[in-house]
């Protein structure tokens, strides 16, 4: 059995390991309400841009050829996934990871080439030989809408010259502090209204100088927007997993706190025992 000196040390160690978890703790939260701050403020913005982009063909004729809208046949496909630079979040990147290879691989007749936006999603693929045309660091925290523009170009440049086939963004969605949902969205080609769900009469649009020249410059800015709020959904879901994990975290080392003070109690209750019994027998001894 451990002695009260080990008992002791181990006390102190868990003891300082609490203070750096709830120190952790304290620091996501306060990230936390950040990021949520910044999400609230960019929701309603690519929210409506990508209802604008996704009912741009509404009342267009089929025959009308429409630049990242058209047919084509898919053999290429762009993934990009969206993970954090750093650990200490729970399950946060191993759960979007996880989904995003499983679709991966689910399309096995179709070449998968992935743009990995955080080091733990670079990890993760790497270590599975997957083909990973782009990192990006240093975007899961501090993403900047120049992140998010710079993707978008690069994305577009790669649709436009037949590279890709298609392109999906895997992230994770906030829906409250304890549900983060993985999200698949397809990003290009743009998905066409349903005609049969689509009411003409509340939805007019008019195009200067027309429409092939509207969605040529209007696409790049919905690609920057919406994985820019995609940025927005995941950095929000890593503070929250880490926050939530920390707390957990700082609970587990005070039941252990808990455990060891009471072995450490016992120990020391049967050593003063002991001793007492030693000195009795002494006297009795003596007399």
């Amino acid at each position: 059995m451990a002695s009260m000196k080990a008992i002791k040390k181990r006390i102190t160690s868990v003891n300082n390991t609490k203070k750096i978890m709830k120190a952790m703790n304290l620091v996501a939260a306060s990230k936390l309400q950040k990021a949520k701050s910044r999400l609230d403020d960019i929701r309603p913005m690519y929210s409506d841009i990508k209802k604008v982009m996704e009912n741009i063909r509404a009342g267009v004729s089929d025959e009308m050829q429409i630049p990242f809208a058209e047919d084509r046949e898919v053999k290429n496909v762009l993934y990009i996934v969206l993970t954090s630079d750093r650990g200490l979040c729970g399950s946060f990147n191993a759960t979007v990871s996880k989904e995003a290879l499983a679709y991966v691989d689910a399309q096995k007749d179709k070449s998968a080439k992935i743009i990995a936006v955080g080091s733990k999603g670079w990890d993760y693929f790497r270590r599975r030989g997957k083909e990973i045309v782009h990192r990006c660091e240093g975007a899961s925290e501090a993403s900047s809408f120049a992140d998010a523009e710079a993707l978008g170009y690069r994305i577009a440049d790669m649709y436009s010259s037949g590279e890709v086939d298609e392109v999906y963004i895997i992230y994770s969605h906030f829906e409250s502090v304890l549900t983060h949902i993985p999200y698949i969205e397809k990003l290009l080609p743009l998905r066409m209204a349903d005609s049969e769900n689509f009411d003409a009469g509340s939805f007019t649009m008019s195009y200067d100088p027309d429409i092939k020249t509207f969605i040529t410059h209007a696409v790049p800015m919905y690609l920057n927007v919406t994985i820019f709020g995609a940025m927005m959904e995941s950095a929000v879901c890593e503070q929250a997993s880490r926050m939530t994990s920390m707390d957990s975290a700082t609970r587990n080392a005070t039941d252990i706190l808990d455990d060891l003070t009471l072995e450490y109690n016992r120990k020391r209750q049967g050593m003063i025992t002991q001793e007492i019994t030693e000195i009795v027998s002494g006297a009795n001894a003596q007399q």
